[in-house]
């Protein structure tokens, strides 16, 4: 808000030692462009409001009467009655002699096709229910009595060659597994354990071991060795890096890049701060100016052509109207009333020469009979001095 001021922050003499000279510079170079800016926004204006406006206005205008009225006339005047009018053939010449089709033709022949087709049904059902099902059921009985011939019969074949299977393949089969294939299992996954443990232990003698002592005794304080090595050398990169480059980088950023950083910020800061209050004091200069301009205007062409048309042309202009317009537009005006009369006048002349002439050639037009009415008249309306009631008639 602008009632409340924010502490101001304590200044240093270089800020004000530059905002002074910078913002009298800026002012200078401000001024005329803010006022060749006003001027620019004052011509914009001008000719927006006469030029732009009414020519975008006019286009306008232009653009409906040449794309969208024609169309408009087209889609109301044209489409629509086709379209009406389509619909209208499509509903007469499609639409009702389908439904006529449906109602009178394909309705009666479809409930005719269903009438046979339920007697077809009743037929086959009639078929199924006297002939197929006594047919079938004698079909089943037979087939029945077979089937329970050929159950003994396979009953009895399966009998004999279960009992034959189990003495001759499955009591053979199990006596071999038992006394034979068993004991030669067991043997050989004896002997696979052995080879399998010697293996192992030797594998361990022969080639874990030394490797083993190889990776404690040997690789291990090497890679120790080689690690304080890289740690060394890596401490002294760092240090030379550091000596080299990181403090003198840290001492130019520190003692040079950020005074001047702060140096151009400010003069920064303060340009931009001048360039606004540059921009505002131009703002009332060259407000000064277009009203000292405007007044001078106003009274060097602006009063003496208004002192002129008040003082010289609306007398003259008055005078002008009393004594030569009015009279014209009068005697305009009886000249006018002549020869609307004179053309009547004509008209009627025309009208009744037509009439006589009708009536040398064909005579007297047919006078049409009277005809009495076929209903009464009706009532005429009441007033003070009649009365509809028996006592009051006259």
């Amino acid at each position: 808000m602008r009632g409340t001021q924010q502490p101001s922050s304590p200044e240093g003499c270089l800020v004000v030692a530059i905002r002074v000279p910078v913002r009298i510079v800026v002012l200078v170079l401000v001024v005329p462009v803010r006022m060749v800016w006003d001027a620019l926004v004052v011509v914009w204006r001008f000719l927006n409001d006469t030029v732009f406006r009414p020519v975008g206005r006019a286009l306008l205008w232009v653009g409906r009467a040449l794309f969208v009225w024609p169309f408009v006339g087209l889609w109301r005047y044209l489409l629509v009655p086709l379209g009406r009018g389509l619909a209208w053939l499509g509903n007469v010449l499609v639409v009702v002699p389908l439904g006529w089709a449906y109602r009178y033709l394909l309705t009666p022949v479809g409930h005719a096709l269903a009438w046979a087709g339920r007697g077809l049904w009743a037929c086959l059902e009639w078929v199924y229910a006297r002939v197929l099902t006594p047919i079938g059921q004698a079909c089943v009985w037979v087939l029945r009595g077979i089937g329970a011939g050929l159950a003994a019969l396979g009953v009895g074949v399966y009998a004999v060659v279960a009992w034959l299977v189990r003495y001759l393949l499955v009591v053979p089969a199990l006596w071999i597994y038992q006394w034979v294939l068993t004991p030669i299992g067991h043997a050989f996954i004896w002997v696979v354990r052995g080879i399998g443990l010697a293996l192992y232990w030797v594998t361990r003698v022969l080639f874990v071991l030394p490797a083993l002592g190889l990776w404690r005794w040997v690789l291990v304080p090497i890679g120790h060795a080689f690690m304080w090595v890289v740690r060394g050398i890596g401490l002294a990169l760092y240090w030379v890096t550091r000596v080299l480059f990181v403090l003198p980088a840290l001492g130019l950023w520190r003692w040079v890049l950020v005074p001047v950083g702060r140096v151009l910020a400010v003069i920064g800061r303060e340009i931009w701060d001048a360039l606004g209050h540059a921009w505002r004091v131009a703002g009332r200069i060259s407000l000064a100016v277009g009203r000292f301009l405007g007044n001078l205007f106003r009274w060097i062409f602006v009063e003496p052509v208004r002192w002129v048309y008040r003082t010289v042309l609306t007398p003259v202009g008055h005078v002008v109207r009393d004594a030569v317009l009015r009279p014209c537009a009068e005697a305009a005006r009886s000249v006018g009333r002549a020869t609307r009369q004179a053309l009547a006048s004509a008209r009627e002349s025309a009208r009744q020469a037509r009439a006589d002439f009708r009536r040398i050639m064909f005579g007297e037009p047919r006078k049409r009979e009277a005809v009495a009415r076929r209903e009464p008249p009706g009532a005429e309306t009441r007033t003070l001095g009649s009365s509809t009631t028996a006592l009051t008639k006259d």
